[in-house]
């Protein structure tokens, strides 16, 4: 799917980790730790999402593809595009001079590139 941050908390890492290991973790967590965590739990966390679009798509043989979309687009958005994130800076600058010699070029540039 795409790239959608689930992070789970240290503790619950930590937690996981004790009771792999039988054991009491008292040292930090190694960035390898968090690193395959995170992806165990937004592996799981996708593998729920298609199960449910799937149920869907065959609860609802009309309408269950439109849900399933709609779903899809719901629970893992797509990040802004670049042109996007450049709009939304230029807003945020524009609100801090009133100058348009300096946003309005910017804006034009912005605005004439493709909506990728």
């Amino acid at each position: 799917m795409t790239d959608y941050p689930i992070t789970p908390p240290p503790e619950l890492i930590t937690e996981w980790i004790n009771n792999y290991f039988d054991c009491s973790v008292i040292s930090e967590l190694s960035d390898l730790e968090t690193a395959i965590a995170t992806q165990a739990v937004q592996w799981g966390a996708d593998q729920e999402l298609e199960a449910c679009c799937e149920w869907l798509i065959a609860w609802d043989t009309c309408e269950g593809e439109k849900l399933a979309s709609f779903l899809r687009e719901g629970r893992r958005p797509k990040p802004p595009s670049l042109k996007e994130q450049g709009l939304q800076a230029l807003e945020a600058l524009q609100q801090r001079t009133t100058d348009p010699s300096i946003v309005e070029p910017l804006r034009r540039a912005l605005e004439a590139l493709p909506n990728d």
